[in-house]
């Protein structure tokens, strides 16, 4: 039986793996490879960077699971019916002998490329120092993704009790065959976070971080994601020093927030060094290797799956402006709206549509949030407004007092469907409040699938707002505690 120790070693694998293949992801993991004799030279660490996106491109990773989960979850989007994919998710149905192990186990095989990586690196002869520096900080990012994902995905809000509740299982280091880690708590999965990703923005200040490298994380992705990371911890005035200035340093590296005139499009660009958009961390999905037919891009489709579509409430907020941009993402069908930001690249089917997971309108969104926390109405105004604008020229906020509502309201509209609800709804103690909304004709046919109080209207205090730790993990792994409730539940 898998445990986390076989996820993690199971990473070791990839070193024999073709490098357009995951079908190592399906073998028993090997305990005797020796990865001090076979990771020795840059090209070396390549390969294992090439083996994580790989990985990310899984429809049970990030290109699917690890992003709709926080949209099936929340109040902006719920599943098409009970029998979809996202039904359970949105239904909140799983309990501790169904929870899906993929939360679990991708990360942490993702995790254990990582670690082979660090524990290498530092100690390669080369001289390019600069790609070596380059490619550590990607690993530690994209480690330090992975650990947030997971704290988010099983651990409570850090906020809810300052990060005194059990979180997950961190991991530096490859372990050894007979480990047993147990899960540390949520303050300590936020350390290890924001200690990761600091090192990381560390390592990539230099030309080849700062460059632009398609489906790769780089400087400004590493910290729009520690402002990210900040502002779930409450650390707002380092939330806003880390995202001005990776919209700073971006836009000098000709990033840009697409215009009102783009926005409908852009999403299914071909972007290149000449035309870098906004877009600066992305899974990049394509024919010959596409994530199939289980990926977002069908999923939120209604030529595809139509598995998951917005809410009459959502819908209802989007169109309170008729001349917002935004809704010229909508589609309709059955009376249903859905999402269209998987849109593919030209000549490409829809389930290979990219997917976005770091923007630069998040680092303005997430720089004018943490101004309002930190009580500078000025600096609110400054980076609110460029989102407003863009979405309705003839808008603004400008000469208001911006509240933290206000954002929160906007970063609704802007971030819908790319894996954000939930988690913000209930990181700063709010709540996900599921109603239908009457008056809304595209979207008529839409209802909310279930009468259960505590699945339409929930804050960080309902068990239910975190995964149960897999079955087969529990089994494993006798120093893992389940989460509260669920041990004493079938329910």
């Amino acid at each position: 039986m898998k445990n986390i120790k076989s996820y993690i070693l199971m990473g070791a694998l990839a070193l024999t793996a073709t490098s357009c293949s995951d079908s190592w992801l399906d073998q028993e993991p090997s305990t005797s490879v020796e990865t001090d004799k076979v990771v020795n030279v840059l090209t070396d660490v390549e390969f294992l960077l090439n083996g994580i996106y790989n990985t990310m491109q899984d429809a049970y990773a990030y290109s699917g699971r690890l992003v709709y989960y926080a949209d099936a979850t929340g109040d902006d989007m719920q599943a098409y019916s009970a029998t979809k994919r996202t039904g359970n998710y949105y239904l909140l149905n799983f309990t501790k002998d169904t929870s899906p192990a993929t939360f679990w186990s991708y990360p942490y095989e993702m995790i254990g490329l990582c670690n082979i990586i660090l524990g290498k690196i530092d100690n390669m002869a080369t001289t390019d120092n600069e790609l070596r520096d380059y490619y550590k900080g990607q690993a530690l990012a994209l480690r330090a993704m992975l650990h947030f994902d997971l704290t988010r995905f099983y651990g409570y809000p850090y906020k809810k009790d300052n990060g005194a509740s059990l979180g997950v299982p961190i991991v530096t280091s490859v372990l050894d065959k007979n480990a047993k880690p147990s899960r540390n708590t949520v303050a300590e999965c936020y350390t290890a976070v924001i200690n990761d990703l600091k090192a990381a923005v560390s390592a990539m200040d230099n030309d080849e971080g700062k460059g632009y490298h398609k489906g790769r994380i780089n400087l400004w992705g590493a910290m729009t994601l520690l402002s990210r990371v900040y502002l779930y911890h409450g650390d707002d005035a380092e939330a806003y020093d880390m995202a001005t200035k990776a919209i700073s340093g971006a836009e000098k590296q000709g990033y840009a927030l697409w215009s009102n005139a783009e926005y409908p499009y852009a999403w299914g660009y071909d972007y290149s060094e000449s035309n870098k958009g906004e877009v600066l961390f992305e899974i990049v999905n394509v024919t010959d290797d596409s994530p199939g037919k289980e990926s977002l891009g069908r999923l939120h489709s209604p030529n595809g799956y139509k598995d998951i579509c917005v809410t009459t409430s959502f819908h209802a907020l989007l169109s309170e402006d008729p001349a917002d941009v935004r809704l010229k993402l909508m589609v309709y069908s059955s009376k249903r709206g859905f999402v269209n930001k998987f849109q593919p690249q030209e000549g490409e089917d829809i389930m290979d549509a990219n997917i976005p997971l770091l923007r630069l309108s998040e680092a303005y969104l997430n720089a004018a949030e943490a101004a309002v926390k930190t009580g500078n109405n000025a600096n609110a105004v400054k980076w609110l407004d460029a989102i407003v604008a863009r979405a309705n020229p003839k808008k603004s906020v400008e000469g208001t007092q911006v509240t933290l509502e206000r954002v929160m309201t906007e970063r609704r509209k802007e971030l819908v469907g790319e894996g954000h609800r939930m988690f913000d709804a209930l990181r700063d103690g709010g709540s996900v409040d599921r109603h239908d909304v009457s008056g809304q004709s595209k979207v008529s046919s839409t209802k909310h699938l279930t009468s259960a109080k505590e699945k339409l209207h929930f804050d960080w205090n309902y068990y239910k707002c975190v995964l149960p730790i897999p079955k087969a993990e529990i089994d494993a792994n006798s120093n893992i505690v389940q989460n509260p409730k669920y041990q004493s539940t079938n329910e």
